[in-house]
């Protein structure tokens, strides 16, 4: 919920005050390069789970309800990073919604 609020504000305090891209410190440049390392990681590391629902066919304690509710959340982070041109955002839930929709279809098929 963090990061949907900072964003927020960000999209508040345009108008008042743009920031440089690249940004000129060097921190803040390095974050802007990491996040996209960081998007892409978070789904990759529910790759553990996705091999134990199609190859294992472990479905025991995981939730298709759960995992599809995360998918329609995806849906509507994705619709809002293209709306305003967030390409972390868009990048890391197409990610989420392709993994979390797989996960689903694994339970359906496999439980």
């Amino acid at each position: 919920m963090t990061d949907a609020f900072h964003h927020l504000q960000k999209r508040k305090r345009i108008h008042e005050k743009h920031e440089p891209y690249p940004h000129p410190d060097k921190w803040k440049r390095l974050l802007d390069s990491l996040i996209y390392v960081i998007g892409v990681l978070g789904p990759v590391m529910a790759l553990p789970q996705l091999y134990l629902i199609w190859v294992d066919k472990v479905v025991a304690g995981v939730s298709a309800v759960s995992w599809g509710a995360f998918a329609f959340i995806a849906i509507f982070w994705i619709i809002y990073g293209f709306v305003h041109n967030e390409k972390p955002i868009i990048i890391t839930y197409i990610g989420w919604f392709i993994v979390e929709i797989l996960i689903v279809v694994g339970i359906l098929i496999n439980g």
